[in-house]
């Protein structure tokens, strides 16, 4: 057996130890915890999983991540709804955590199975895997947020409006809405109202939002609130311009997805469902034919 590839295979092993030891005792940590308010924030944060691992990755990786590296990755997880309270380090230390798990574990079947081109290429593939498969994940956790906001957008917009002009105040309908709509805006918009209760001015608290959720849409209508502040204006006769405009902007998408539905649904008929309709038509007359030709 090849010295290095054994050698490789052992650290590799020492490496997942290691980190299941640590993931134990996190959990160990957290299952002591007593009651939530008899404890302070902070030490609650520093017991957790996600600090953990923005400490271990603020000591593996701090050199390898620049400011524009860390501003790219937390726009990323904002714009994914930062899954996890996860930061820039501990996303980096989950990234090349799993590479490394991914590694380890092609490289110790193919030291079992006495096969070192199989563990290389498994180690390769796993390495690529592990390294890009948060990426993808986070990716797809951002488009399902930014659907979520845009589908839920139109209906929050017109109960801002009601609520407006029913004579409530903007953070009074910010309110209504946080606790009517418990999905991605529900939840942007709660984090809204807590900045503002923290001190924080309103508007500036929303441009962050709009921004944050990556929702042209919802940039648009936080731009029309300001400079309806700015100006003067209503903001109950811009929020009710802004709810018919989405409202239209709606429909316009939902006639536009009506419209690509035939385009689509030619190529399942094509590869599925024309094949069967030949087979069931041409069948017996193919059969009476090889039978005649055999005859």
């Amino acid at each position: 057996m090849d010295p290095v590839a054994s050698l490789a295979g052992l650290i590799c092993a020492s490496a997942i130890f290691f980190f299941f030891v640590q993931l134990d005792k996190a959990k160990a940590v957290v299952a002591e915890l007593p009651a939530a308010e008899e404890i302070d924030a902070l030490a609650l944060r520093r017991r957790s999983l996600a600090y953990r691992l923005d400490r271990l990755g603020r000591r593996l990786f701090a050199n390898r991540l620049n400011s524009d590296g860390r501003n790219s990755i937390q726009v990323r997880l904002n714009l994914a709804g930062n899954p996890g309270h996860l930061t820039p380090a501990a996303f980096a230390a989950i990234r090349f955590g799993l590479a490394a798990l991914l590694v380890a574990v092609p490289l110790l079947v193919g030291l079992l199975l006495a096969s070192p081109e199989t563990a290389l290429v498994g180690a390769v593939v796993g390495a690529a895997a592990g390294y890009w498969l948060p990426v993808l994940l986070l990716g797809q956790l951002a488009g399902a947020r930014r659907t979520a906001i845009e589908r839920n957008l139109p209906d929050a917009v017109d109960l801002l409006t009601l609520a407006v002009e029913a004579g409530l105040s903007l953070d009074a309908g910010i309110a209504d809405i946080t606790g009517r709509f418990n999905n991605a805006l529900g939840d942007e918009f709660g984090k809204v109202l807590r900045e503002v209760r923290l001190g924080r001015p309103r508007m500036v608290a929303l441009e962050d939002m709009g921004r944050r959720s990556g929702v042209a849409e919802l940039h648009n209508l936080i731009q029309a609130l300001t400079q309806s502040e700015q100006m003067g204006i209503g903001i109950s006769r811009s929020l009710r311009i802004q709810a018919a405009e989405l409202r239209r902007s709606r429909r316009a998408s939902a006639q536009e997805r009506a419209a690509q539905a035939s385009l689509k649904m030619v190529f399942p008929m094509v590869g599925c469902i024309f094949p069967t309709i030949w087979i069931i038509l041409l069948g017996p007359a193919l059969l009476g034919i090889i039978k005649a030709w055999h005859s």
